[in-house]
């Protein structure tokens, strides 16, 4: 009774073992034919890519530029460029700085927004805004 308990048990372990065996094989199979469509659609593919990572700032600020970048660009070279740039980035063959100055050219291909040169903010001291709101209540006052 023991040796066909026994006998039963290692048929089923080796049956396991072929199966488990020739899952992998499968599996390997499979995902080597995955990779291999995914490099071939990779280069033709103009898709956004979406590896943004919030939790790595400089990443996430360079993605969100590349993203309204890739959004307003028509072009699907100009789409391939910048995948290949933010990939680029994501696997540190670049730098940020030359991230940005890759991709510069491609921000500045729309024509609605012109931004040459820096935003001016004007400022004022704590005083100087004192007298001007001071001023302006009294000449409100004697107004009435």
């Amino acid at each position: 009774m023991n040796s066909e308990v026994d006998l039963l048990v290692s048929h089923f372990s080796v049956t396991c073992a072929i199966y488990k065996r020739q899952a992998s094989l499968n599996y390997h199979k499979a995902w080597n034919k995955m990779t291999e469509e995914s490099n071939n659609n990779e280069s033709t593919s103009t898709e956004k890519l979406l590896i943004d990572n919030p939790s790595d700032f400089q990443f996430h600020a360079a993605y969100l530029t590349y993203s309204d970048t890739y959004d307003k660009t028509a072009n699907p070279e100009n789409k391939k460029q910048l995948n290949q740039n933010i990939r680029a980035l994501q696997q540190n063959q670049i730098d940020y700085s030359t991230f940005y100055r890759n991709i510069s050219q491609y921000r500045t291909e729309d024509g609605s927004e012109h931004t040459h040169g820096r935003t001016l903010i004007k400022t004022q001291k704590k005083r100087e805004w004192r007298r001007k709101t001071q001023k302006h209540e009294r000449i409100e006052r004697h107004k009435r």
